[in-house]
């Protein structure tokens, strides 16, 4: 997926350094990204992230605040305030540029940062932290002993990731004076929260606050299993997916032009990301398809026989319901299970092939409603008519071509 790599001007005149991940094709929509204390844009989380929602069709902007990563300026004259200035030079520079920044997305302070500038981003639809604190001024926890010579002599270096930086008195003052609580309450968005039960930087207890603080709508996600800095792909790409899938409610209609709308083939290409990933795009849908780890793959979406098994499936239903429709039966939800797997084809007694192996899928059903027994049977008979299960058992041409520079290729 294309990552490109930007320059902005920050809240304090430095250069800042932010890279823009985006799909393939034309953004959904555009999601602002703030990294954690002292981290920077380049984290496992923040590149993770990221790249999981660019998959699902959102462009990020994540970028370095004053100080760190690529950017330009003195850490030692920033304070959160100045962050969450930051942020909004971000999304003014994006909006200029590309489009608004209609999700916002912090990790630990990097949460607490975008729930402060929330109301200075009008175009901002919903909010997500991910391990952020309640107050800010929980960073200083980090701080130990060297609290008190800040307090005394004005300004200390603090050692944080193995790495030094200058806290200043200014810096801690600054802290102390969000009135955060009351941002939280009047934030006037869609707000989710997710952190994890184990995290030992930002106790939980600092998400409970968060959501009892804010008013509706509002979400809480667990992230079970992952640690404070979302170090493991899985728990990041998780993460993600969740946000994707829950901003989208709250995001405006998604453009599609006709030709994408009315575009009769059903496209996969690689993603880069994984061994075996490949996205998949039908109209204007698009999903991951992927292997299992078992297999060398990263589990970032079904498997190509699980789609051919949802294919059944979903076949499967829609026919049983245009059928109960038209019988007027009533029949109330239909519920299907499919299992895919290779046999012995000498198992299988009323198959022609006698040798070597087959496909088998197994297809199991489940009817709610005032049914007789005849009609149960009846839809189990209609079940066998739906059109992908007369495909699988029928004559499929399979036409196979290459396509490239100079030849004939899809439309």
């Amino acid at each position: 997926m294309p990552n490109t790599r930007v320059e902005f001007p920050g809240s304090q005149g430095a250069t800042l350094a932010a890279r823009l991940d985006t799909p393939d094709a034309r953004p959904r929509a555009w999601a602002l990204f703030a990294h954690c204390f002292t981290c920077s844009k380049d984290t496992k989380a923040a590149a993770f992230i990221a790249r999981a929602l660019a998959e699902s069709g959102f462009g990020v902007m994540r970028f370095d605040f004053t100080g760190l990563g690529g950017s330009g300026g003195d850490f030692a004259n920033t304070n959160f305030s100045s962050n969450v200035d930051d942020l909004v030079a971000a999304a003014d520079w994006l909006r200029a540029n590309h489009g608004e920044a209609a999700l916002l997305i912090g990790h630990s302070l990097g949460g607490a940062a975008v729930l402060a500038a929330a109301d200075r981003i009008a175009e901002a639809r919903a909010v997500a932290t991910i391990g952020a604190p309640f107050e800010p001024a929980h960073v200083t926890k980090q701080f130990g002993e060297d609290l008190k010579i800040i307090a005394e002599q004005g300004r200390a270096t603090v050692q944080l990731a193995d790495r030094p930086f200058t806290i200043s008195r200014a810096f801690l003052d600054d802290l102390a004076g969000q009135a955060q609580a009351e941002r939280i309450r009047q934030l006037k968005r869609p707000l989710m929260v997710l952190h994890a039960p184990q995290d030992k930087v930002v106790d939980v207890g600092n998400a409970r606050a968060i959501f009892e603080a804010a008013v509706h709508p509002k979400s809480f996600v667990s992230l079970d299993g992952a640690d404070h800095l979302l170090n493991r792909e899985v728990d990041a790409r998780f993460a993600a997916g969740v946000i994707a899938a829950w901003a989208a409610r709250y995001l405006p209609a998604q453009e599609t032009g006709s030709d994408e709308a009315a575009d009769e083939w059903v496209r996969v290409e690689e993603t880069g990301t994984g061994a075996f990933t490949v996205r998949v795009r039908a109209g204007r849908h698009q999903w991951l398809a992927d292997e299992p780890a078992a297999v060398g793959g990263a589990d970032a979406g079904p498997s190509p026989y699980d789609l051919l098994a949802a294919a059944l499936g979903a076949c499967t239903a829609m026919t049983l319901r245009i059928y109960a429709k038209q019988k007027q039966w009533s029949l109330g939800q239909v519920r299907v299970a499919l299992k895919h797997a290779k046999i012995h084809a000498a198992d299988c007694e009323h198959c022609e092939t006698q040798s070597g192996k087959i496909d088998r899928i197994e297809r199991e059903i489940a009817f709610e409603g005032a049914l007789d027994e005849a009609q149960r049977q009846r839809l189990l008979e209609i079940a066998d008519k739906c059109p992908v299960h007369r495909t699988l058992h029928g004559e499929v041409d399979i036409v196979t071509r290459a396509v490239g520079a100079g030849a004939d290729a899809a439309p």
